[in-house]
C-alpha cells in the first residue's frame, strides 16, 4: 500500500517549510487589559483564522477563546445536550489538557517555559471541537468516531484508542487508535477525519511530520475519512498521499479490514 518514504533531507525541508508558514502567519495584537488577541492561519468550518486571546499575569498565562467555538456550534445547531455528545466533548478537551468554564469556553493554563506545546494543543483542541460541526445533520445518526471503533471491534481488529504520542519537537499529539507491531506489519495509526479540510488535514500533516520521526521504523498512518455525506476530493487525497498517509474512504473501508487485523 505505501510508497517509498520521502528521503530525509526533503522530508526536513517539507517540515521546515511548515514551520516558517506557522510563525510568518501568526499575528499577535493587544486588545486591553493586558489581553492578546493571537491570530493563526488555522481556518475554522468558515474559512476564517483561527483566533483567541491570552493573558499574561503573575499566575502565569492564560488561554480562551472566548466562548467563540462553542457558541457557534450551539448556533449552527449543535447542542451539547445529550450524554453522548458531553462525553465526546470531554473527551476531546481532556485529551489536550483543555478545560471547559462558564458553560462555553475553552481555556487552559501554560506558564512561559511550555507556551509553545500548550498553544498547540489549544489550537488542535479548538479544530478537533470545531469539528462536531457534522453533528448539526440529521442524517449523521451517531458520531463517525463511534463508528469507526464499532467497526474495529466488528472485525477483530486490536487497537489502543485516543493515544497521546510525543513528536521530536517536544508537543504532544493525539492520535484515534494505534494498533500494535505485527510480524508482518509495522505499527499502524489511524486518524478520524469526519470533515477533511484544509486546516485539519494541514494540522495531520505537521502532527505526523514531527511524531514519525520518534516512531518505530516503517510506522504507518491512515487517515479513515468520512465519505458518506460528502466526496472525498481528488486535492485532500493528493495532499495526504504526498505524505506517505494512506486515506481510507468509509465506504471502501472493507478493503483494508484485513491489513489492519494482521
Amino acid at each position: 500500500m505505501k510508497t517509498d518514504t520521502l528521503p530525509l533531507d526533503l522530508f526536513q525541508g517539507h517540515f521546515d517549510s511548515y514551520i516558517k508558514w506557522l510563525r510568518d502567519k501568526t499575528c499577535f495584537k493587544e486588545v486591553g487589559q493586558g489581553w492578546i488577541e493571537i491570530t493563526t492561519p488555522h481556518l475554522d468550518r468558515h474559512n476564517d483564522c483561527l483566533q483567541f486571546y491570552a493573558n499574561y499575569s503573575d499566575d502565569g498565562i492564560k488561554f480562551t477563546d472566548g466562548g467563540y467555538i462553542i457558541d457557534d456550534l450551539e448556533a449552527s445547531g449543535v447542542q451539547f445536550n445529550t450524554p453522548k455528545r458531553k462525553k465526546i466533548l470531554n473527551e476531546i478537551l481532556n485529551g489536550f489538557g483543555v478545560q471547559l468554564i462558564n458553560g462555553n469556553e475553552l481555556f487552559i493554563s501554560a506558564t512561559p517555559e511550555n507556551f509553545p506545546i500548550k498553544k498547540n494543543n489549544f489550537i488542535q483542541a479548538m479544530l478537533s471541537v470545531n469539528d462536531m460541526f457534522a453533528l448539526a445533520s440529521s442524517s449523521v445518526a451517531s458520531l463517525f468516531f463511534e463508528d469507526v471503533k464499532d467497526w474495529l471491534d466488528e472485525k477483530d481488529i486490536r487497537y489502543v484508542p485516543s493515544v497521546k504520542l510525543n513528536g521530536k519537537s517536544g508537543f504532544d499529539f493525539r492520535f484515534d487508535f494505534v494498533i500494535a507491531k505485527h510480524k508482518r506489519h509495522p505499527e499502524r495509526i489511524l486518524q478520524v477525519m469526519n470533515q477533511p479540510t484544509k486546516s485539519n488535514v494541514e494540522q495531520l500533516l505537521f502532527s505526523w511530520s514531527d511524531t514519525k520521526e520518534v516512531r518505530p521504523d516503517n510506522s504507518e498512518l491512515f487517515a479513515v475519512i468520512n465519505d458518506m455525506d460528502q466526496k472525498l476530493s481528488a486535492s485532500i487525497k493528493q495532499s495526504l498521499e504526498n505524505y506517505n498517509v494512506t486515506p481510507i474512504a468509509w465506504s471502501k473501508r472493507e478493503s483494508f479490514a484485513e491489513e489492519l487485523a494482521a
